[in-house]
């Protein structure tokens, strides 16, 4: 097994400042409604925790898995491993995601859940790398565009290791 080389892009202080900034951002931009947040688990719980702590409104949490299958070369197809717990017909509901890449699943899962009538639908994440975009998907809240560069820590993982890490950090095999 080669040794992995961390390079850090943006350190804990740097990401808690911009949590800080998303969430009087969202605050602001619901003002007196309460959102149902659902997070995409796994990767989104750190950001999702972090963010909820900053919000100066009410809401309501949910989480959902979702995964692609088939031919992944032409989207797949989306399959939910774990459902939402609770309706959204008619709640203002804000996708929480850790990292947007390719933006397929994202899209998918988009497209479902505004099957099932949410009065609204907007998308925070803290990563973005629109580098790598194939899907036509513009998030409502961005923190940071990263490189194209595989990431690890803050929540998201390499073969579920390094979710725990509290920076964001590029890796590399040596």
């Amino acid at each position: 097994m080669s040794a992995k080389i961390f390079e850090p892009i943006y350190t804990e202080d740097v990401i808690a400042d911009k949590i800080k900034e998303l969430a009087k951002s969202i605050s602001s931009d619901y003002g007196r409604i309460e959102p149902l947040i659902v997070g995409i688990l796994r990767g989104s719980t750190v950001f999702m925790a972090d963010l909820a702590r900053e919000l100066t409104i009410n809401a309501y949490f949910d989480f959902i898995v979702v995964t692609r299958y088939g031919d992944k070369d032409k989207g797949g197809q989306l399959r939910v491993v774990k459902d939402l717990n609770y309706p959204i017909e008619g709640k203002d509901v804000l996708i929480v995601e850790d990292i947007i890449d390719e933006g397929i699943t994202l899209m998918q899962l988009k497209k479902e859940l505004l099957k099932r009538k949410p009065s609204t639908l907007k998308i925070c994440t803290l990563f973005d790398k629109p580098v790598r975009r194939i899907a036509d998907i513009v998030p409502d809240y961005i923190g940071f565009e990263i490189p194209d560069k595989f990431v690890i820590g803050y929540g998201m993982d390499y073969k579920q290791k390094y979710r725990n890490i509290p920076y964001l950090a590029a890796m590399e095999e040596s």
